[in-house]
């Protein structure tokens, strides 16, 4: 009688720490997506931020560079690809569309001295590019932790508790393919 009680007594101890054990990973795996998600919030902020300093930056150069339709329609078309895109791979293409526009955008300024001198453009051109600063310092935050969580939930033993509770690895904010090259802005057809 007195060893059956032991060995039930060592079962129920292993039983509660292997339960114990499951909801600790599964905590840990919360945790980690949660962190996910508000790193993923903040590159979306940083985005907002851009696409709504965008019409200001527009109107500027509409001001000094009325004719240059087919650029602003450009931006406006990436802007709101930005602002309604569902997925981090859907808003990685339209950011990536976005900054080829607003390359193009900028550019312009080279054509017209006049732009290039006036203040409101300035100050929305360093807005824009501190803009740029943090949503890459929000993507790289987002793409570590990520990796993180992607790392966490494919390691075993914690790849059976993140199975049998369903989380799914998640996607990178990664730059499309070309990201880094240069936009070709080709000033031929402008009237000039």
């Amino acid at each position: 009688m007195k060893k059956s009680l032991i060995v039930l007594i060592v079962v129920v101890v292993m039983a509660v720490g292997l339960v114990g054990y499951v909801f600790g990973m599964y905590n840990n795996l919360v945790a980690a997506e949660e962190n996910v998600n508000s790193m993923w919030s903040q590159v979306d902020n940083q985005l907002q931020r851009r696409a709504d300093l965008i019409p200001n930056l527009v109107e500027t150069v509409k001001g000094y560079a009325a004719h240059e339709q087919a650029v602003f329609d450009s931006v406006n078309e990436a802007r709101s690809k930005l602002l309604s895109a569902g997925s981090v791979g859907d808003a990685a293409q339209a950011n990536q569309e976005l900054t080829g526009a607003l390359g193009r955008l900028l550019a312009i300024s080279e054509a017209y001295p006049e732009l290039k001198a006036d203040a409101n453009f300035r100050s929305l051109q360093d807005e824009l590019a501190g803009t740029e600063n943090r949503i890459a310092v929000a993507r790289m935050d987002y793409n570590n932790a990520v990796k993180s969580y992607n790392t966490k939930i494919r390691r075993f033993p914690t790849s059976t508790v993140s199975g049998m509770f369903g989380f799914e690895q998640k996607q990178y904010f990664q730059a499309e393919e070309g990201a880094k090259e240069v936009p070709k802005v080709d000033f031929s057809g402008s009237g000039k």
